[in-house]
Protein backbone atom coordinates (compact mmCIF):
# COMPACT_ATOMS: atom_id res chain seq x y z
CA UNK A 1 0.00 0.00 0.00
CA UNK A 2 1.42 3.40 -0.93
CA UNK A 3 1.24 6.74 0.87
CA UNK A 4 1.16 5.31 4.36
CA UNK A 5 3.11 5.54 7.55
CA UNK A 6 3.20 2.07 9.05
CA UNK A 7 3.87 1.10 12.62
CA UNK A 8 4.08 -2.48 13.85
CA UNK A 9 1.46 -3.30 16.46
CA UNK A 10 3.45 -3.69 19.65
CA UNK A 11 4.09 -2.31 23.07
CA UNK A 12 1.04 -3.66 24.87
CA UNK A 13 0.69 -6.56 27.23
CA UNK A 14 -1.17 -9.54 25.74
CA UNK A 15 -4.85 -9.55 26.63
CA UNK A 16 -6.27 -12.07 29.07
CA UNK A 17 -8.75 -13.38 26.50
CA UNK A 18 -8.41 -15.28 23.23
CA UNK A 19 -8.34 -13.37 19.93
CA UNK A 20 -11.86 -14.39 18.97
CA UNK A 21 -14.41 -15.70 21.40
CA UNK A 22 -16.61 -17.50 18.92
CA UNK A 23 -19.35 -18.27 21.44
CA UNK A 24 -19.85 -14.59 22.36
CA UNK A 25 -23.45 -13.62 21.58
CA UNK A 26 -24.35 -11.25 18.78
CA UNK A 27 -27.68 -9.40 18.64
CA UNK A 28 -29.93 -10.67 15.84
CA UNK A 29 -31.94 -8.06 13.92
CA UNK A 30 -35.40 -8.68 12.44
CA UNK A 31 -36.79 -7.37 9.14
CA UNK A 32 -37.99 -4.19 10.89
CA UNK A 33 -34.52 -3.43 12.26
CA UNK A 34 -35.38 -4.41 15.83
CA UNK A 35 -33.43 -6.77 18.13
CA UNK A 36 -34.70 -10.33 17.77
CA UNK A 37 -32.69 -12.37 20.25
CA UNK A 38 -29.09 -13.53 20.17
CA UNK A 39 -26.92 -16.24 18.63
CA UNK A 40 -23.33 -17.25 19.13
CA UNK A 41 -20.98 -15.29 16.90
CA UNK A 42 -19.76 -18.35 15.00
CA UNK A 43 -23.28 -19.72 14.47
CA UNK A 44 -24.50 -16.33 13.22
CA UNK A 45 -21.67 -16.22 10.68
CA UNK A 46 -22.05 -19.86 9.63
CA UNK A 47 -25.76 -19.33 8.95
CA UNK A 48 -25.52 -15.78 7.61
CA UNK A 49 -27.92 -14.50 10.26
CA UNK A 50 -28.67 -10.77 10.16
CA UNK A 51 -27.11 -9.16 13.22
CA UNK A 52 -25.95 -5.86 14.71
CA UNK A 53 -22.37 -4.62 14.30
CA UNK A 54 -20.37 -1.46 14.89
CA UNK A 55 -17.46 0.09 13.01
CA UNK A 56 -15.27 3.09 13.69
CA UNK A 57 -13.59 5.38 11.18
CA UNK A 58 -10.81 7.53 12.64
CA UNK A 59 -9.27 10.55 10.94
CA UNK A 60 -6.40 12.75 12.04
CA UNK A 61 -6.51 16.55 11.69
CA UNK A 62 -4.70 16.26 8.34
CA UNK A 63 -7.61 14.17 7.02
CA UNK A 64 -5.78 10.85 6.83
CA UNK A 65 -7.74 7.70 7.69
CA UNK A 66 -6.47 5.23 10.29
CA UNK A 67 -6.48 1.65 9.04
CA UNK A 68 -5.66 -1.56 10.83
CA UNK A 69 -4.48 -4.85 9.38
CA UNK A 70 -6.40 -7.61 11.12
CA UNK A 71 -4.42 -10.20 13.05
CA UNK A 72 -3.50 -13.12 10.81
CA UNK A 73 -5.26 -15.60 13.12
CA UNK A 74 -8.65 -13.86 13.19
CA UNK A 75 -11.44 -16.32 12.42
CA UNK A 76 -12.11 -14.52 9.13
CA UNK A 77 -10.41 -11.86 7.04
CA UNK A 78 -7.09 -12.32 8.85
CA UNK A 79 -4.34 -10.15 7.40
CA UNK A 80 -6.75 -7.87 5.53
CA UNK A 81 -6.78 -4.08 5.93
CA UNK A 82 -9.88 -2.41 7.31
CA UNK A 83 -11.14 0.68 9.12
CA UNK A 84 -9.83 1.50 12.60
CA UNK A 85 -12.20 -0.83 14.47
CA UNK A 86 -15.07 -3.23 13.76
CA UNK A 87 -16.95 -5.51 16.13
CA UNK A 88 -20.30 -6.40 17.69
CA UNK A 89 -22.13 -4.83 20.62
CA UNK A 90 -22.90 -6.98 23.62
CA UNK A 91 -26.59 -7.73 24.22
CA UNK A 92 -28.15 -4.65 25.85
CA UNK A 93 -25.09 -2.46 25.18
CA UNK A 94 -25.64 0.90 23.48
CA UNK A 95 -24.01 1.00 20.04
CA UNK A 96 -21.97 4.14 20.77
CA UNK A 97 -20.73 2.55 24.01
CA UNK A 98 -19.71 -0.60 22.12
CA UNK A 99 -17.87 1.49 19.51
CA UNK A 100 -15.91 3.39 22.17
CA UNK A 101 -15.16 0.17 24.09
CA UNK A 102 -13.89 -1.74 21.06
CA UNK A 103 -11.83 1.21 19.77
CA UNK A 104 -10.12 1.35 23.16
CA UNK A 105 -9.63 -2.45 23.28
CA UNK A 106 -8.42 -2.87 19.69
CA UNK A 107 -6.45 0.33 19.06
CA UNK A 108 -5.82 1.82 22.51
CA UNK A 109 -7.66 4.99 21.49
CA UNK A 110 -10.24 6.87 23.56
CA UNK A 111 -11.88 9.79 21.71
CA UNK A 112 -15.43 11.14 21.35
CA UNK A 113 -17.35 9.44 18.55
CA UNK A 114 -20.43 10.39 16.55
CA UNK A 115 -22.58 8.38 14.17
CA UNK A 116 -21.39 8.75 10.57
CA UNK A 117 -23.85 6.42 8.80
CA UNK A 118 -25.84 3.20 9.13
CA UNK A 119 -25.55 0.49 6.50
CA UNK A 120 -26.31 -3.15 5.85
CA UNK A 121 -24.24 -5.63 3.91
CA UNK A 122 -24.03 -9.35 3.26
CA UNK A 123 -20.80 -10.97 2.10
CA UNK A 124 -18.99 -14.28 2.11
CA UNK A 125 -15.94 -13.75 4.31
CA UNK A 126 -14.54 -17.28 3.96
CA UNK A 127 -15.52 -20.57 2.36
CA UNK A 128 -18.01 -21.28 5.15
CA UNK A 129 -18.75 -17.93 6.81
CA UNK A 130 -21.20 -15.21 5.78
CA UNK A 131 -21.50 -11.79 7.35
CA UNK A 132 -24.97 -10.26 7.22
CA UNK A 133 -24.65 -7.17 9.34
CA UNK A 134 -26.57 -4.02 10.13
CA UNK A 135 -23.72 -1.67 11.00
CA UNK A 136 -23.64 1.67 12.78
CA UNK A 137 -20.43 3.35 11.61
CA UNK A 138 -19.03 5.95 13.99
CA UNK A 139 -16.28 8.51 13.43
CA UNK A 140 -13.84 10.48 15.53
CA UNK A 141 -10.59 12.44 15.33
CA UNK A 142 -7.25 11.29 16.78
CA UNK A 143 -3.77 12.73 16.31
CA UNK A 144 -1.71 10.54 18.60
CA UNK A 145 -0.03 7.18 18.20
CA UNK A 146 -2.35 4.18 18.43
CA UNK A 147 -1.41 1.44 20.90
CA UNK A 148 -3.11 -1.57 19.30
CA UNK A 149 -3.68 -4.90 20.95
CA UNK A 150 -1.20 -7.20 19.13
CA UNK A 151 -3.66 -10.10 19.45
CA UNK A 152 -6.20 -8.11 17.42
CA UNK A 153 -4.10 -5.97 15.08
CA UNK A 154 -1.10 -7.02 12.95
CA UNK A 155 -0.27 -3.52 11.70
CA UNK A 156 -1.72 -0.06 11.27
CA UNK A 157 -1.25 2.98 9.07
CA UNK A 158 -2.51 6.45 8.25
CA UNK A 159 -3.52 6.89 4.61
CA UNK A 160 -4.89 9.76 2.53
CA UNK A 161 -8.45 9.03 1.36
CA UNK A 162 -7.50 9.42 -2.33
CA UNK A 163 -4.58 6.98 -1.94
CA UNK A 164 -6.88 4.49 -0.20
CA UNK A 165 -9.44 4.61 -2.99
CA UNK A 166 -6.77 4.10 -5.67
CA UNK A 167 -5.15 1.20 -3.80
CA UNK A 168 -8.51 -0.41 -3.08
CA UNK A 169 -9.41 -0.16 -6.77
CA UNK A 170 -6.21 -1.96 -7.78
CA UNK A 171 -5.89 -4.32 -4.81
CA UNK A 172 -9.42 -4.98 -3.55
CA UNK A 173 -8.56 -8.31 -1.93
CA UNK A 174 -6.21 -6.55 0.51
CA UNK A 175 -9.29 -5.06 2.20
CA UNK A 176 -12.16 -6.54 4.19
CA UNK A 177 -15.49 -6.92 2.38
CA UNK A 178 -17.27 -4.52 4.75
CA UNK A 179 -14.66 -1.81 4.30
CA UNK A 180 -14.88 -2.15 0.50
CA UNK A 181 -18.66 -1.82 0.89
CA UNK A 182 -18.27 1.37 2.94
CA UNK A 183 -15.96 2.87 0.32
CA UNK A 184 -18.28 1.86 -2.54
CA UNK A 185 -21.52 3.05 -0.92
CA UNK A 186 -20.47 5.90 1.39
CA UNK A 187 -17.36 7.42 -0.19
CA UNK A 188 -18.37 11.10 0.23
CA UNK A 189 -18.74 10.58 4.00
CA UNK A 190 -15.43 8.71 4.29
CA UNK A 191 -13.49 11.17 2.15
CA UNK A 192 -14.86 14.31 3.86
Amino acid sequence: MKQRISKRAAGRAPPSRPIDRLDDPVVLIDDKGKPAGTAGKLIAHQRGLRHQAISVVIRNKAGHLLLQRRHLEKYHCGGEWTNACCSHPRPGERLATAARRRLREEMGIAVPLKLLFRTEYRANVSADLIEHEVVDVFTGTFDGTPRPDPDEVADWCWIRPDALRIDMHHNARRYTPWFRSYVDQHWPLLAA
